[in-house]
């Protein structure tokens, strides 16, 4: 699909963008943009609408820096700075947080690698996750960069929430339309026996808040399915048992084959994706692999959720609209 504005240099410039699907519900590669090169008003909207119509979108062959890629960020809303940052992340640049996997989780509290993802993932549906999802605004959109790849494997899947919703039936969407949930930061790790220094560094961090099961996107007016294997806990109203049975269902529908998309990684790859409407999946199959991937990323400042009855997201600890 091209997109052409049609008038001007800047139409010109827009016309030569090319948004081409990659799945049948979610994700499109774009062609002809240089990210690097400073973006016109007219490209910045092609690219904008792709995103909310793909949900996330992917560019090849970029050579985007760090100051490049905050000032990419800034084209499309506020960075987020995070207070803190994994030892890898460039001290110059806060709004960035680079994750080098072998770096950064091998022998951190006790654990190499391969235990930290046996513990984060002892469900199939545990790593699926939204970006910073028990906090009251989650980040609106995450701009991710290859910088170091493995040579195969390391490849990330996501998920479109608002078309898993739309497959429901219409009594389980009308059901869903009336819950929220209590998302919390460490639910989906499984701790270690005895004492365990993750979950006291989870304690010190703890971060909580009830979201709307179903919820409204500000800025397509899409429902969404609001759910992730990572952090939701509790239906609120639900017992344990029949809580249990429902997120199970429900992730079961969130990540059906038919509304994924998965890319391979190159350096120089960027993904730019929805964070209110998409869960993903990072990789789990390098940690084998004597080959750094060494990612940076940028997230966008997001919006308080709100559901299909109006009502709002609420704080239960550690969090508030717009302090990180």
């Amino acid at each position: 699909m091209t997109t052409d504005r049609g008038r001007g240099a800047d139409g010109e410039r827009a016309a030569a963008v090319e948004v081409r699907p990659v799945a049948g519900h979610i994700g499109a590669e774009i062609t002809g943009v240089d990210l690097a090169g400073g973006l016109d008003d007219d490209v910045v909207a092609v690219i904008r609408a792709a995103v909310l119509r793909w949900k996330v979108v992917f560019f090849r062959g970029q050579r985007l820096d760090h100051a490049g890629h905050v000032a990419l960020a800034r084209r499309f809303g506020e960075p987020v700075v995070l207070p803190r940052r994994g030892k890898a992340s460039p001290p110059d640049f806060p709004e960035i947080e680079t994750t080098a996997d072998r770096l950064e989780l091998g022998g951190r509290f006790g654990m190499d690698h391969d235990e930290w993802l046996r513990r984060r993932r002892h469900t199939l549906l545990r790593g699926w996750h939204c970006d910073h999802g028990a906090r009251v605004d989650p980040p609106a959109a995450t701009i991710l960069r290859a910088e170091t790849v493995p040579p195969y494997g390391g490849d990330t899947t996501w998920s479109n929430l608002a078309a898993a919703y739309a497959g429901l039936s219409a009594p389980v969407r009308e059901f869903a339309d009336r819950l929220r949930a209590e998302h919390r930061l460490g639910v989906g790790y499984q701790p270690r026996p005895g004492d365990d220094a993750y979950v006291r560094h989870l304690l010190d961090r703890q971060t909580a808040s009830e979201h709307p099961l179903v919820r409204v996107h500000p800025e397509t007016g899409e429902r969404v399915l609001f759910v992730n294997g990572y952090y939701v806990e509790q239906i609120t109203g639900l017992s344990r048992p029949e809580s249990a049975a429902v997120l199970e269902m429900l992730l079961e529908q969130a990540t059906r084959p038919e509304y994924t998309v998965r890319f391979r990684w190159e350096p120089g790859s960027v993904a730019f994706w929805d964070n209110r409407a998409t869960v993903h999946l990072a990789p789990g199959d390098t940690a084998h692999l004597d080959h750094p991937r060494i990612m940076h990323r940028v997230m966008l400042a997001g919006d308080v959720p709100v559901g299909v009855d109006g009502r709002p997201s609420t704080p239960l600890v550690g969090t508030a609209p717009g302090r990180w």
